[in-house]
């Protein structure tokens, strides 16, 4: 099945780069539009409304900043300091993702039919810095709460993004493996 190209210019750009990076590129652009569409069309009210919601709390990694600045402020004094590097290393995952972002240039999707459903702060997609900063979360907070709902919470945020329509799925999977490299290299 032969996939119609986005019709954003910079979309199609990033696209095309892929499709003609050789196969194994071309394999992952394809899975992307596929995917994405797979995804993007199954959201229906009122469950788009949850997600948007939902996703909004990792807007600038806010959310697991908030975690880490109340993890500081009301643990134990033992455990404080790992609660404020953890939220030093999240706060600096958002910085390398937007640095990233600015290197890669890549546009967010538009596919005709499936319009993105937020606004977001930038036209850039790679990587995605909700992936990046959730996951990064889960790696320096896991053994001061338990792993498997941060976890759980940081693949809930980063599939947000694109059933919302503003990431391919591979710049989710590079924003989760971003965030994890990060947060393992200063846990």
């Amino acid at each position: 099945m032969h996939e119609p190209p986005p019709r954003d210019p910079g979309a199609r750009w990033s696209l095309l780069a892929l499709l003609r990076g050789g196969p194994v590129a071309r394999t992952i652009a394809r899975a992307d539009v596929r995917i994405y569409r797979l995804v993007r069309s199954a959201a229906r009210p009122p469950a788009s409304d949850v997600v948007r919601r939902f996703s909004r709390l990792g807007e600038h990694a806010a959310v697991w900043l908030a975690l880490g600045a109340a993890g500081a402020m009301l643990d134990g004094p033992d455990r404080r300091a790992r609660w404020r590097r953890g939220a030093i290393v999240v706060g600096a995952t958002y910085a390398a993702n937007t640095a990233v972002k600015a290197v890669f240039r890549r546009r967010r999707p538009q596919i005709d039919g499936l319009p993105a459903l937020v606004a977001t702060p930038t036209a850039l997609s790679f990587p995605s810095a909700h992936a990046s900063s959730s996951f990064a979360a889960a790696r320096v907070y896991a053994g001061l709460v338990p792993a498997a709902p941060l976890y759980l919470t940081a693949a809930a945020m980063a599939g947000s993004r694109v059933y919302l329509g503003v990431h391919y799925p591979s710049d989710v999977a590079a924003g989760a493996l971003l965030g994890l490299a990060i947060g393992g290299v200063a846990r």
